[in-house]
């Protein structure tokens, strides 16, 4: 019996890690490549992307991978991917010149096969026939994805909301969602991101015109924080610019390459005489200029919180500057985030952020379009994607209210197979899937244990313990010396520290030259001497690391 396999490995379970694999007999192809940023137990973690073991042990049969959109969510874990096969990428033009921007950055200089499709273009994968639909999202250039399969047409929506009045007049195409509604689809693939927001989002030009009001009249400079890939709202701060006679300076090196890759693509337009260089910032006035700028999460390097902390070699924060941080305060970063807003407060800047005025829109459907979505596509099965596992249930409960069979309803998590065959669809199998944390130029290997280790390091800190024997003899010739760091003050407790080298020539005294492997036997016995003795004088439990050295 032929089968067509959906298998998410990332995505489903979480915000971010967007990566799914369709497959049909020998036919496979993917649908984004995305990392998620690290949570906060992931001490000194950059990012983490899917496990790609299932893909490698498919890659004969991988004919391409297609991205919905820019973000990093879904296009991050690429440069990764492509370290392991070779395969062509399908994207929209704005989606595939930050890829190439990426592989770059990624030392990939090698020829790629980067190719282009646009809405209503068609794309054939062996048995797959695909058709890309319009859609209206935080990042240009969005698209979803009708797959038509032997079985029967599979829509996967992307990241979508449905607009009316978006800030550069692309809407979501509502109309083909429709005509595919009438033709028939299988199954419906939705984003679940938002599926706790009642009603509709609001537009993007209610949030160019509160912009607009908010920097009317103001007296210094206008220092608007946003993410990079929000052309549609650089551009509406472009526009309010001209219209209050200022110039533009974009500052920080993600939104310079965004924005130049939308200049070329004619996705932007900036008259030459508005924008000027960071360098040219002392040639105007203050109440001339507006700074658009990255960092409105709290990223450290990043150019606002360098503002923030006096640390920008060219723009120092004044008393009469309004900064306005134009996103959301997404979940994990708040704690960054307000640590900026009041640094920023102390330095005399007036802070304008979503909690306080409506000068963000999100990019993804509230409970009213996700509905309407259900109603266009008329699905006979429906799939919650991108989403943690409540979103997914949420939607799975909303897909039910409008009319969607509960036994219809496939509520699945990474790595389960999603499969489809003459007697309808389920959730059955399981794949190897999980989580690859990224740590510098290390792939991988940093696991659990490692983790673990460094939050115990971060918690209660290390004690290394230096000693030597004679060999011959098995005198100590050289400590114990003890030396503790993220533990204890030495200076002022330097009683606690004397009583450990007293435990630990216990110990020594204990285990005679005569004991076979005595370095061995003394190393052990010190780790956990030592814990417990810490642990009861002063309730903490320090990584120890005895070194044993016999001269």
């Amino acid at each position: 019996m032929n089968v067509m396999k959906i298998i998410p490995l990332g995505g489903l379970g979480e915000i971010g890690l967007n990566m799914m694999v369709f497959e049909y007999g020998e036919s496979t192809f993917i649908v984004d490549a995305g990392l998620m940023f690290p949570e906060d137990y992931m001490l000194g973690i950059d990012y983490v992307i899917p496990d790609m073991t299932y893909i490698k042990q498919k890659k004969s049969n991988v004919l391409g991978v297609v991205l919905t959109h820019a973000h990093e969510d879904h296009i991050g874990a690429l440069p990764y991917l492509l370290k392991e096969l070779n395969v062509p990428i399908y994207g929209t033009p704005f989606t595939l010149g930050v890829v190439r921007n990426r592989l770059e950055e990624h030392g990939i200089f090698a020829p790629v096969s980067l190719n282009k499709i646009s809405p209503g273009s068609k794309l054939i994968f062996g048995v797959f026939e695909l058709e890309f639909i319009r859609v209206c999202h935080s990042a240009v250039d969005g698209v979803g994805i009708a797959v038509n399969t032997p079985l029967g047409r599979v829509i996967h929506t992307g990241d979508f909301k449905i607009s009316h009045a978006s800030g550069d007049g692309t809407m979501t195409d509502v109309s083909k969602f429709a005509q595919y509604g009438k033709k028939g689809v299988l199954a419906l693939l939705s984003d679940s991101t938002n599926v706790e927001r009642e009603g509709y989002t609001i537009s993007d030009q209610e949030v160019g015109d509160t912009l607009g009001r908010i920097s009317t009249g103001r007296k210094g400079r206008i220092i608007i924080g946003l993410f990079a890939s929000s052309i549609t709202r650089i551009q509406q701060v472009v526009d309010i610019a001209r219209s209050i006679n200022r110039k533009v300076i974009f500052n920080g090196r993600s939104i310079e390459t965004s924005v130049n890759i939308a200049k070329e693509l004619g996705y932007i337009n900036i008259p030459e005489d508005m924008e000027i260089d960071i360098a040219q910032i002392t040639e105007f006035p203050d109440e001339e200029i507006i700074i658009i700028t990255t960092g409105s999460q709290g990223e450290p390097m990043a150019a606002l919180a360098r503002m923030a902390a006096g640390t920008h070699k060219q723009i120092k924060i004044k008393k009469e500057d309004t900064v306005i941080l134009s996103s959301k305060f997404i979940p994990g970063n708040e704690k960054a985030i307000t640590k900026i807003i009041n640094d920023l407060y102390r330095q005399g800047a007036d802070v304008i952020y979503e909690k306080i005025s409506q000068i963000h829109v999100s990019g993804h459907a509230f409970q009213e379009e996700l509905k309407l979505m259900i109603n266009l596509t008329k699905p006979k099965y429906f799939i919650p994607i991108h989403g943690e596992y409540r979103h997914l249930v949420l939607h799975s409960r909303l897909a039910e209210q409008v009319g969607i069979s509960k036994q219809n309803i496939l509520l699945a998590e990474n790595g389960q197979i999603i499969a489809f065959d003459e007697n309808g669809g389920r959730v059955s199998d399981n794949v190897v899937t999980g989580r690859v944390l990224i740590d510098g130029k290390g792939i991988g290997d940093v696991g659990r244990s490692v983790l673990k280790e460094r939050r115990d390091l971060s918690e209660d800190g290390l004690v290394v313990v230096n000693m030597a024997f004679d060999e011959e003899t098995g005198i100590v010739i050289f400590g114990p010396e003890i030396v503790s760091r993220g533990f204890v003050f030495e200076t002022e407790t330097g009683h606690l520290l004397e009583d450990a080298k007293c435990v630990i020539l216990e110990i020594v005294e204990e285990i005679g030259p005569e004991v076979p492997e005595r370095a061995v036997k003394i190393r052990s016995q010190i780790q956990k001497t030592l814990r417990k003795y810490f642990s009861f004088t002063i309730k903490r439990r320090p990584v120890i690391l005895p070194f044993i050295l016999e001269v």
